[in-house]
């Protein structure tokens, strides 16, 4: 692993800032293509994102292992049909190991800004240890789900007890006995809740809005059917498109917000009635709004375990919390030793993750102040060379992340190829192009089961969801299989390349 202060001097053909599926997943096809001028800057110390961070108990994903990985990487000895965290990890390292890319990592290199050099037609990315570096093309694969959000809870500070955030679990924290309190019940609560409440002494959920939840069906993997995997790789891979279809039908649900939604919501009921027989803790945590409006989870153990006698499942709303527990609106306080919360992430629906200067100064926080976007989720008018990886509304609601990363990845490199073979110095997106895609994309959006009322992470505060992509994720990768150089405006590289003891310019900095 590398970890050194970035060399000012130093010229890159291409950028990647993340060591996630889609930076790892850049980096092995740039090195199929012979491309080797490249580097990835990570934040952390190791490779893996979301699924280095998240190590809480029962952490793991809702989509079903050969489908939540590389297409051209089957992992025949998946142990579980949903992945937990400690494998998929494993996976992104057995990855890297494989395809050595662990020499072509920088670790702790956390970028603080970007900014583009309209002479030279170059990017320089700035870190955090003062040093910085300077490329041809940058591609941000920093993903969503990366900065725990905090409620804005009165007294949280003043609680004497332990508090943590799923996203930032302290495995020496033992909670055996302990009188427990879970803030949130999104993806991460119904994964955590049942996982220690057989060992806490009591369970307090504090819910704001009940999910919809539906089974989860999830399972080992025979050892036989490992070997099979292993010997016949065709019978993976028929596995999976079977599993890709199987989770892509699902689509209409969230789509049309019509009698498929009903008929799902129907389903979904039917599947809390027959865990949850109380009367009373059934009515707490029945959905009230339609179906898919939020996001959908999967689980096969969290409404058994809210029926166990150790757990309360609250509904009043807190009021504050103080140095013993946590007094919820009715004036009722519980007493607490520990604070989990299950609260989520600050999803960037308006905003870069950081400051990204493009053409003539202008910043990309104050492009995006009132929602995201892009063209396709990876190319963004007025920053030449500057691709995204999961970026704007390319989020899936049903599917596999991986599938529209692996969507991505061709669409990036048939930019990156262009950029080198025609000695092209900058491609920007004609701004015409942005703003018509992105209101056809909108109006599509209007119709789906998202935008139906309810209030999710999906959208800005406007009510703007830039979040996901509002149509079939066949349609995407249709749409994203061709790149078309016409919809940008290029600039020829000039006959002498610039030296890399050019000036480096100052950092850009938000105005927001």
């Amino acid at each position: 692993m590398t970890t050194r202060r970035q060399d000012s001097g130093e010229l890159l053909d291409t950028a990647i800032v993340g060591a996630g599926f889609g930076g790892l997943g850049l980096a092995i096809k740039l090195l199929q293509e012979g491309q080797s001028n490249f580097a990835i800057f990570e934040k952390s110390g190791d490779v893996g994102g979301v699924w280095r961070d998240n190590i809480y108990p029962g952490a793991a994903c809702d989509v079903p292992s050969h489908l939540y990985s590389f297409s051209f990487e089957p992992n025949p000895e998946w142990s579980r049909t949903f992945g937990g965290q400690s494998e998929i990890h494993q996976y992104l390292q057995h990855c890297t190991d494989k395809y050595q890319l662990w020499g072509k990592i920088r670790f702790n290199a956390e970028v603080t800004a970007a900014k583009f050099d309209e002479q030279n037609h170059l990017w320089t990315l700035h870190f955090a240890d003062g040093g910085a570096v300077r490329a041809r093309a940058v591609v941000f694969a920093v993903g969503a789900l990366n900065v725990p959000a905090y409620p804005n809870i009165e007294g949280l500070d003043s609680f004497e007890g332990k508090i943590m955030h799923t996203a930032e679990w302290d495995s020496d924290c033992d909670l055996r006995g302990k009188r427990v309190g879970v803030i949130g019940t999104g993806a991460s609560a119904i994964q955590v809740v049942p996982e220690i409440q057989p060992v806490v002494e009591s369970l307090s959920l504090y819910q704001r809005t009940a999910p919809w939840v539906m089974p989860k069906r999830d399972g080992w993997i025979p050892p036989r059917w490992r070997k099979l995997y292993a010997r016949f790789p065709l019978l993976q891979k028929l596995h999976r498109i079977v599993q890709y279809w199987m989770f892509e039908s699902t689509a209409p649900v969230m789509i049309k917000n019509n009698w498929m939604t009903r008929f799902g919501e129907k389903l979904g009921r039917r599947y809390l009635a027959r865990m949850i027989k109380d009367p009373v803790l059934r009515d707490k945590v029945t959905p009230r709004y339609a179906l898919g409006c939020k996001r959908v989870l999967l689980s096969d153990d969290y409404y058994p375990a809210l029926t166990r006698p150790n757990v309360e499942v609250l509904t009043d709303g807190i009021a504050r919390v103080d140095e013993a527990g946590i007094v919820s609106r009715d004036g009722s306080h519980q007493p607490l030793d520990v604070i989990v919360l299950a609260t989520g992430f600050k999803v960037p629906a308006a905003g870069a993750p950081f400051p990204i200067e493009g053409l003539g100064g202008r910043l990309l926080n104050d492009d995006w102040r009132s929602g995201s976007e892009a063209y396709l989720g990876m190319t963004v008018s007025g920053y030449p060379n500057m691709l995204y990886i999961m970026g704007p509304n390319t989020g899936p609601g049903n599917i596999s992340v991986i599938f529209y990363i692996e969507s991505q990845l061709r669409y990036i490199m048939a930019y990156l190829r262009h950029l080198s073979e025609r000695n092209i110095a900058a491609l920007d997106l004609k701004a015409e192009v942005q703003r018509e895609f992105n209101d056809r994309l909108q109006t599509k959006m209007q119709n789906t089961t998202w935008m139906s009322g309810c209030d999710s992470w999906y959208l800005t505060e406007d009510g703007k969801n830039t979040t996901l992509w509002p149509g079939y994720s066949w349609q995407y990768r249709m749409q994203a299989k061709h790149f078309d150089p016409s919809i940008y405006r290029s600039q020829r590289r000039p006959m002498s390349v610039p030296q890399v003891d050019v000036e480096l310019g100052e950092p850009a900095t938000s105005s927001s």
